[in-house]
């Protein structure tokens, strides 16, 4: 088995000439030297570079080619680069091996440790799909997890990273995910793959395992757990059968998660936010029609990516009286304070109509030079209205920039924390 690995990605941008263009062979040997102590001196020396770009990443491949060959050469330094992009994902990330592609698509551990909490403590579970093992990581810790992968390469690094990471209650087993026994574990979860052909999809029925299999394995096993993009497609039937949640962490939506038999309510729909300190989760109906605001009121609130995913805005605009801006614009607008994760605030200074010389004119006034440009609804790109109105001037403030009657608005707000 042989896996390409280009080293164009190692670069970030920096990485020019003959080397950029070469692409690796890395087989599966090179892989298991990488996982083994063998490695562990260059793992090191790459780990200590400064900023793994430019000249320094080619007189780094340059050190390691005097005694590695090619793919190992570069297998380390892109460990190295990739050990630090997972910072965000995972704190015990240097200790960590990934692929370019595993990393992507693994579970960040926040988001890992509350879908684990879904699961019978102590229970059996199989985790499909593993990857590098985002989520096997954390059901491990909760009960028995095996997790099962076909790559040989993903198999080995999840049984790697259970092994430095001492999760001892997890096995990692090389396999289709569809061979895997359901009837012998209590529960289950999968990440399938959406992109088989090489390209996003959307569509479960083009997953890999598809659609047909998924529905195979809940008829064998109801308790399951299934991981899909955001914006899947939910498959016709199954609201009703199970919940559906959207997740997200670090600002953003990352996964919806459709939850089966003992570990979801059917019919059920929620947004969980996933952060350091807290989880938020909202619940509520989806689709609820949002009121429309005559004028901008003294606050301003854009949902939360997760509530926006789920489609409960509607539900949220509800619960605290506000409307929207206008129509299908993610802004509400209210004259009360809201406190609550699912909204980001803003105080209303100023609204105009979009204009940057009367936008720098007011700005100067309220000697404010520091902005944050936000947008919804229109055709603009915000950092160049950024650009254009930034100043030495010593305040801060954001501007958000939305259709309203027929025209760009723009709000001058104060963010609220």
């Amino acid at each position: 088995m042989a896996i390409i690995a280009s080293a164009g990605l190692l670069g970030n941008g920096g990485f020019s000439g003959r080397l950029a263009k070469l692409c690796v062979t890395a087989a599966i040997d090179d892989y298991h030297w990488l996982l083994s102590p063998a490695a562990e001196p260059w793992i090191a020396e790459a780990a200590g570079a400064d900023t793994l770009r430019g000249g320094e990443i080619v007189r780094l491949v340059q050190r390691l080619r005097k005694t590695l060959s090619p793919e190992r050469a570069h297998l380390i330094v892109e460990l190295a680069k990739l050990r630090r992009r997972a910072k965000e994902k995972f704190s015990q990330a240097e200790r960590m091996f990934f692929t370019r592609v595993g990393l992507e698509q693994a579970t960040d551990e926040r988001i890992a440790a509350y879908k684990a909490e879904r699961f019978e403590e102590g229970g059996r579970v199989a985790d499909l799909c593993c990857g590098i093992g985002g989520d096997l990581l954390l059901l491990g810790r909760n009960g028995s997890a095996t997790g099962v992968d076909a790559s040989e390469v993903a198999a080995a690094i999840a049984r790697k990273n259970c092994e430095v990471l001492s999760v001892s209650n997890a096995e990692v087993q090389c396999a289709r995910a569809e061979a895997t026994p359901l009837t012998e574990y209590d529960a289950w979860h999968i990440d399938p793959d959406r992109r088989p052909a090489g390209k996003r999809t959307t569509q479960v029925e083009l997953h890999e395992p598809p659609l047909e299999t998924l529905e195979r394995m809940l008829a064998a096993n109801p308790n399951g757990a299934i991981k899909l993009a955001p914006a899947a497609e939910i498959p016709p039937g199954w609201e009703e059968r199970g919940e559906c949640e959207w997740i997200g962490s670090r600002g953003e939506c990352r996964q919806l998660v459709y939850w089966h038999g003992k570990l979801g309510s059917p019919g059920r729909r929620a947004a969980a936010i996933v952060d350091d300190r807290r989880i938020r989760v909202v619940y509520g109906h989806p689709g609820l029609e949002i009121g429309q605001a005559n004028s901008i009121s003294l606050y301003l609130y854009e949902p939360h990516p997760t509530v926006l995913a789920a489609d409960l805005t509607g539900y949220i605009s509800r619960k605290y009286a506000l409307d929207a801006v206008a129509p299908r614009v993610a802004y509400l607008t209210g004259d009360q304070f809201v406190n609550d994760e699912v909204l980001a605030g803003f105080e209303v200074l100023e609204t105009l109509p979009f204009d940057l010389k009367r936008l720098a004119a007011l700005l100067a006034a309220r000697n404010i030079g520091r902005v944050e440009v936000k947008k919804r609804g229109v055709e603009i790109d915000p950092l160049v209205v950024q650009k254009k109105l930034q100043t030495k001037a010593e305040d801060a403030a954001v501007i958000l920039l939305m259709p309203r009657n027929g025209q760009v608005w723009a709000v001058v707000a104060r963010r609220l924390t």
